[in-house]
């Protein structure tokens, strides 16, 4: 059961979606170290539906529908807001180049502006919160311990962590690629267009 439980996290978390688009966004604005610092707080978010989960509140939050619908409001609002403000930057033409946004991971306030967004689009994701309420409890054995489910968890934890991770790396890696301002406008404009199109699909999805 196991292995068909990590087949199936892998798979969930090697598709891009908004936290892989926040990742790419701090990646782009601060280089590789504002990516992992992203990264680092995604984990966060998901340790904390799942510490949720193992508590029993999200039976409660799934009890009670309108709480549900409030978060995956917020959730699209907040993404909304971020493509909003990518879409700024290309419009402002904003777009850092690679060498100034690897100069820009000194600054401890990207570090801790890019841990605050990964953490932000994770606790408001309601899809994660549905993941460990209802994928991951039917992966445990009617006789499991309760450090079967922690493993659970761990283990879809750390593949997310180590895939946005890898997402944040290889943009520093092509950073030479990303010298050109029209390069680094066109992809930032994607990431911003990408957080668009999920914040409306989970507005629409809570209406």
């Amino acid at each position: 059961m196991f292995p068909a439980y990590v087949a199936l996290t892998a798979a969930l978390v090697i598709t891009p979606g908004a936290t892989t688009a926040v990742v790419v966004r701090n990646a782009l604005e601060g280089g590789w170290r504002s990516g992992v610092w992203a990264a680092v707080g995604a984990a966060v978010g998901n340790s904390t539906h799942a510490a949720i989960a193992g508590l029993g509140l999200a039976v409660m939050l799934a009890g009670s529908p309108r709480l549900f619908v409030a978060i995956q409001l917020a959730g699209g609002v907040y993404l909304a807001w971020l493509a909003l403000q990518s879409l700024r930057r290309v419009i402002a033409h904003r777009a850092l180049p690679a060498s100034d946004a690897i100069l820009a991971t000194a600054d401890p306030r990207r570090a801790h502006h890019a841990w605050r967004e990964g953490v932000s689009v994770n606790l408001l994701n309601p899809s994660i919160a549905t993941f460990y309420l209802t994928v991951v409890p039917s992966f445990v054995p009617a006789s499991a311990s309760t450090g079967y489910y922690v493993g659970l968890a761990a283990t879809h934890v750390g593949l997310a962590f180590a895939v946005h991770t890898a997402w944040a790396v290889l943009l520093d890696r092509l950073r030479h690629v990303l010298v050109n301002p029209r390069a680094r406008v066109i992809l930032e404009g994607t990431t911003a267009v990408t957080m668009a199109l999920l914040a409306a699909r989970v507005i629409m999805t809570a209406l």
